[in-house]
């Protein structure tokens, strides 16, 4: 069942005598049809269910024809049943619409009838939307996925992905992997090319993810791939390398996850940039062995809370020499954020969100795909596999 607003009132006129009535002149010889036309839903109803399709019928008649169109102006497409006595919409209907119907039909001795009738569609008692990530208009690095995650769980996986759509200029395969009930990524094969404009086109009003659940959205999202940007944190080496369209552009000292606390291996999309932060040791269950409240140069590779980020309370001597953090990746830093001559801060000022940090030889295992924005630790037959269509 759906609940709606009030329509606005729709008026029409309907033909000379309406239902059931001759198509003559007026005059006393004018023949009155046999024929009877009926609409469902009836003429006048209000908050009627838009999933549910507009049939008219005709008794002692054949139907000739049928309009139904949107307070657009649009028709709706509809079938004409093979005995021509009854008609059913095919064409979906939106939700909060108000709507025309017209009909024509004709007795055995061709004397026509005719119908008009109005009705307004409700709005669902229950929504939901999709929440993306990137934003419109910014400008990503080349391992950006376009993330989706939904505020209900979607039972009808393959129903709501055919209402989205990703495209590439330059053109490239674009495939959508459900991680769960409630979230769709979507990525190439390989990393995007530089320059490439993504469209995120979400085309979900009305439809259906769960039983009584429905969509709001009617969208278009786009941004675009900036320079390549990918760095390789090598925790055996204890360097980090940074290449920029297929040059390497900075090598830095680092120090890794001690092998108490090991750093996840695999490819780490940055997913959020961050000045300063305060990180607490309780929030990834550690319990009170930290809590500094001005971590600088932070920038977010999983969501359980590894960062790759500067490091001012570190003696300088441990960059590129020991790995000693509970798990994210330091670079010697400055109290406060406000030194751009540190490792940190350099690297921090050259990155962008969906830029791609790479971790070897960690000695832990490869990161979740779903922990963060991370999907690229997939092989592509696997991510193809997760999708719905």
């Amino acid at each position: 069942m759906v609940s709606g607003l009030a329509a606005t009132p729709v008026l029409f006129v309907a033909a000379c005598g309406g239902s059931g009535s001759g198509s003559g002149s007026g005059s006393k010889s004018a023949k009155v049809s046999k024929a009877v036309v009926s609409v469902t839903p009836a003429d006048g109803s209000q908050k009627v269910d838009f999933s549910q399709p507009v049939k008219v019928a005709v008794t002692s008649g054949t139907l000739s024809s049928v309009t139904l169109t949107g307070a657009d102006g649009k028709a709706v497409a509809g079938q004409l049943a093979a005995d021509n006595q009854s008609w059913t919409s095919t064409g979906k209907l939106s939700s909060g619409t108000s709507y025309r119907i017209a009909a024509v039909a004709a007795d055995s001795d061709k004397v026509q009838a005719t119908k008009n009738a109005a009705f307004s569609t409700g709005t669902p008692a229950k929504t939901f939307v999709g929440i993306f990530t990137p934003d419109n208009a910014t400008t990503v690095g080349v391992g950006m996925p376009v993330s989706i995650v939904f505020n209900k769980p979607i039972s009808d996986k393959a129903t709501v992905q055919k209402g989205i759509t990703v495209t590439a200029l330059p053109g490239v395969e674009v495939v959508g992997h459900w991680f769960s009930d409630t979230r769709l990524d979507y990525r190439p094969q390989n990393y995007w090319a530089s320059g490439t404009k993504v469209t995120l086109s979400l085309r979900l009003k009305d439809v259906a993810g769960a039983p009584g659940v429905y969509g709001t959205q009617n969208k278009d999202v786009s941004f675009t791939i900036g320079r390549s940007q990918t760095s390789v944190a090598d925790l055996a080496a204890k360097k980090l390398t940074v290449t920029r369209d297929g040059q390497v552009t900075q090598t830095w000292p680092i120090s890794g996850g001690s092998p108490q606390h090991t750093t996840w291996g695999g490819k780490m999309v940055i997913s959020e940039k961050l000045l300063q932060t305060r990180m607490n040791s309780q929030t990834v269950n550690l319990g009170g062995e930290y809590d500094i409240s001005d971590v600088p140069h932070a920038q977010r590779l999983t969501t359980s809370g590894t960062f790759i980020h500067g490091n001012y309370w570190g003696s300088t001597s441990v960059f590129g020499s020991q790995n000693t953090s509970h798990g994210c990746v330091g670079l010697h830093d400055a109290k406060g954020a406000g030194d751009p001559s540190t490792p940190a801060a350099k690297f921090y000022q050259s990155s962008i969100t969906g830029d791609v940090v790479e971790v070897v030889n960690s000695g832990d295992r490869t990161v979740d795909p779903a922990n963060g924005l991370n999907g690229w630790n997939m092989d592509w037959a696997s991510w193809k596999a997760g999708s719905a269509i």
